[in-house]
Parts: C-alpha cells; structure tokens; sequence
C-alpha cells in the first residue's frame, strides 16, 4: 500500500516489529514482550496522528490511489445494481456512472463520479473528470429517478469537472448550471456523500441535495488548493496554506453548516478497510433517507432550496 509521506514513522515501527518476530522466530528467542510494547506504540501513535490531521494532510488522505471508489462502495454497499448508460445524444460518459440499485432492500438511484486505480482506469475515467455529456447523463437518472419516486444517492470523489477544450466546446459550464438548477427542483430525497476530493462545480453538480455528507478525510471546496494557491500567491507549492485558509474540511464545514455530518472512517483511511467504510456509509445514508421520507415532495424541494440560500458567512 502506498504509504504518505507523514506515515513514515508507522512504518518504521512496523519494520521494527517485523524484524522482532523475524529474530524470534530464526533464533526461537521470546520477544513477546518487545513485540507488545512496539504494537502498542503504533497503535497509540496512529490513533493521535489521525485525530489530528492537517488539512494538508486530509488532502492527502482523499486523494489516495488506493481509495475506494464509486464502484467498490456499490460491490460493498448495495444489490442488484443495473448501470444506466449515455447521455441519449450520442454519448456514455465513463466519469460518471449511476443506475438502479438496493440498500438494504431499499431501491435507490445510486449515481457517482468513478476513479480508476491503475493508468488505465483513469484513463477509461477521464482521471475522476466529468465532460458535459456526463453531468447530461446524470441529470436523465435524477429526473428518471423523480417521475418514478425513487430516492437518490451521489458519491462524489473528483478534483473538478474536466477543463479541456472538449468540454468547453459542449457547454461544461451550461450542463453543471441545468443540474444545479434541476436538481433544486427535485421532488425525491436526495443525498449526497463526498467520499474523497470534492472540487469545485464539478463536485456541486451533483452535490445538490437534502442532505449531504463528508466522509472523515474528504474535503470540499470551491477550488482546489493548488488552485487557490496559484492564484494568490503565484506558487502552488503553498497549497498547504491554501488548505489551511480555506476550511475545506468536515469539522469547517459543519461550523458554515455546508455539510449535515461527517462519516467516520476507519484508522488510517478508508482504503484501509472497504467493507467497513461501506457499513458506515450504507448507515448513515439509511438514516438519512428514513429522516427524509417523512417529507412531501414540495418539502423536501423547500428545504434543500432554503439549505442552500442560507449558506454563506461574512464580516462587515
């Protein structure tokens, strides 16, 4: 597993530990006691160091390559998954994929931003970056998804719509605009999770919802901190700055009440343990839809309208 560069201190004690049961086992000498003491010390060392992250180093936490993505959360979350593809004009936009799916029995349409693991996932995943024709395919599932009256999940993990010439010349801006202003209009419960990055437009077109949530080591934020950075500083290596400065994560943005909760991960990141990240997702989106469901259809537009306009703080 890729280890980040403020974890290295766990691994020495790790390679420690692994070289104590090397010598025990070769020289049949008993270092149990050493062995405890060493495990014991990761384990205290990890439990503070994750509990006080940097935003820096949440960043590098949700932008792990080994992250579980859209995909691995429906093989651990959901059942009877059936992908709905293309935007009905000619085009399936790979970085966007969604369809019909059970929770706990519980037909939602499930839709996400996908990442790929490997070069050639990403590529096949325009790298997590939506073109227009994918922001047009989800917004056919959501309207899919109200004529029928059937809740809708969106897992976000994206570092921004995709800013090529391509998508410029089909109207980037224009498509994430529609499904802002749909998605407002939407008469089912919607909510939203930002498993890992949360950028920009490209993350709120999809972001528009009832309820939307954080998992522990995601972020979300107007413009990346390279961005920021390179913009006010002229130097995006001051992106930890940036981070710092932008409260782009849960505990910020639960104090601005952009977010309705954050999702636990488990020690050391959700690509530690899939399946119960998955649990703990599948939980708290369970809740929230029994939360929901008490609601009206003009309820639920009302109150995701009023979420919105009430965001936004400021000093005179």
């Amino acid at each position: 597993m890729t280890v980040l560069d403020f974890e290295k201190p766990i691994t020495e004690i790790q390679e420690k530990i692994d070289e104590l049961k090397k010598i025990s086992l070769e020289s049949g000498m008993d270092l149990n006691k050493e062995i405890e003491t060493f495990e014991q010390q990761a384990e205290d060392y990890k439990k503070e160091l994750y509990a006080n992250l940097k935003p820096s180093q949440k960043l590098q936490i949700a932008r792990h390559p080994e992250r579980p993505n859209f995909l691995d959360y429906i093989e651990n979350m959901c059942t009877n998954f059936i992908e709905l593809h293309g935007d009905r004009t000619g085009c399936d936009d790979r970085a966007i994929i969604g369809g019909l799916a059970k929770i706990d029995g519980r037909t939602v349409m499930i839709v996400g931003t996908m990442k790929g693991k490997s070069t050639k996932e990403n590529l096949e995943y325009n790298f997590g970056m939506p073109q227009p024709q994918g922001y047009r395919k989800a917004l056919r599932l959501f309207k899919h998804a109200d004529k029928f009256n059937i809740p809708i999940v969106t897992i976000i993990d994206t570092p921004g719509a995709y800013p090529g010439i391509s998508a410029e010349e089909t109207n980037q801006g224009g498509a994430i605009a529609v499904n802002l202003r749909e998605m407002a209009k939407l008469k089912v419960p919607v909510i939203a999770v930002i498993s890992g990055e949360g950028c920009s437009g490209g993350a709120l077109g999809l972001a528009v919802a009832n309820k939307v949530y954080l998992l522990e080591h995601a972020y979300y934020t107007v413009i990346s901190p390279e961005g920021c950075a390179s913009i006010l500083w002229r130097d995006a290596a001051k992106a930890p700055e940036a981070a710092e400065a932008l409260k782009i994560t849960a505990p910020d943005l639960m104090k601005f009440d952009i977010i309705d909760g954050a999702i636990k991960e488990p020690l050391g990141g959700a690509h530690h343990d899939y399946k119960a990240m998955s649990d703990e997702l599948k939980k708290t989106i369970l809740t929230a839809l029994d939360e929901l469901s008490s609601l009206s259809g003009e309820e639920l537009k009302k109150s995701r309208y009023e979420k919105f306009r009430k965001m936004g703080a400021f000093l005179e």
